[in-house]
């Protein structure tokens, strides 16, 4: 399943936020949207999630989503989202009992996607037991129960510590290389982003245009021991962004 982002703009009252963004994410590959604080980044996932309409343009779908795919289009939030009050399984369980799902076939869903996700032994834990990253792996779990066509992830990493942070691009590189995933993934982290990234969609300072799309020609697999090769992409996603980044933090800081 390919999505198209095709025109997509939108303001809020006289405020705009996104100005004429184009770009197309294909089957099982990771596109990295980059950009300087409130460049509409989350405001675009949610147009692409369907959770809201933009001003003018359009998301468009192509292709089928993967057999039994329950939600073509799933989120993973910075903040876990999980329900305290639920175990690990009982909160993956969750988006399965929304599909009617129970029982030996839930069972089954369950016991593979914490496999996966390295949780298998943590099954009856609550999120209070649980570590910053343990719980985005419940997350990351919960998304993949569904079978989703398009993982859409808002800063999934942010709230964690860099070595956990470190595990997690880990985590993440091993569940694609196993079983190739799509997703859109907005992120602050230039390193994050040139480790999961086939293509880097960078935004400009509000409104948001697309500076531009960088891709990187590397197995995922590969780049954690090539990172050194990736410096220079790094460098010059920095250098795309770096004075609208310092104007967007003193606007902020204006603001404030």
């Amino acid at each position: 399943m390919e999505l198209m982002i095709e025109n997509v703009s939108h303001h809020y009252g006289e405020t705009h936020v996104l100005e004429d963004i184009s770009f197309t994410l294909k089957d099982g590959e990771i596109i990295c949207i980059i950009g300087p604080s409130g460049c509409g980044k989350s405001t675009l996932l949610r147009f692409i999630g369907g959770l809201e309409q933009p001003t003018s343009g359009q998301v468009l779908i192509a292709g089928e989503a993967p057999s039994g795919s329950l939600n073509p289009l799933t989120y993973i939030f910075q903040d876990f989202a999980l329900l305290p009050w639920r175990t690990v399984e009982g909160n993956v369980s969750l988006v399965l009992e929304d599909h009617g799902i129970h029982g030996s076939r839930a069972n089954a869903i369950i016991n593979d996607v914490l496999a996966r996700t390295k949780l298998a032994d943590f099954r009856k834990a609550l999120p209070r037991q649980l570590s910053g990253g343990m719980k985005q792996r419940v997350a990351i779990a919960r998304a993949l129960a569904v079978n989703p066509a398009v993982m859409l992830m808002d800063e999934p990493l942010s709230a964690l510590d860099s070595q956990t942070r470190e595990l997690l691009l880990d985590d993440l590189v091993e569940l694609w290389s196993r079983e190739k995933f799509s997703a859109c993934y907005v992120t602050h982290n230039l390193a994050e982003a040139v480790r999961l990234g086939h293509k880097i969609v960078v935004l400009s300072r509000r409104p948001g245009r697309v500076r531009q799309i960088v891709e990187i020609d590397m197995p995922l697999g590969e780049r954690f021991e090539r990172m050194g090769e990736l410096e220079e992409t790094q460098r010059h996603l920095w250098n795309l962004m770096r004075e609208e980044a310092r104007a967007a933090d003193m606007e902020l800081a204006d603001v404030a």
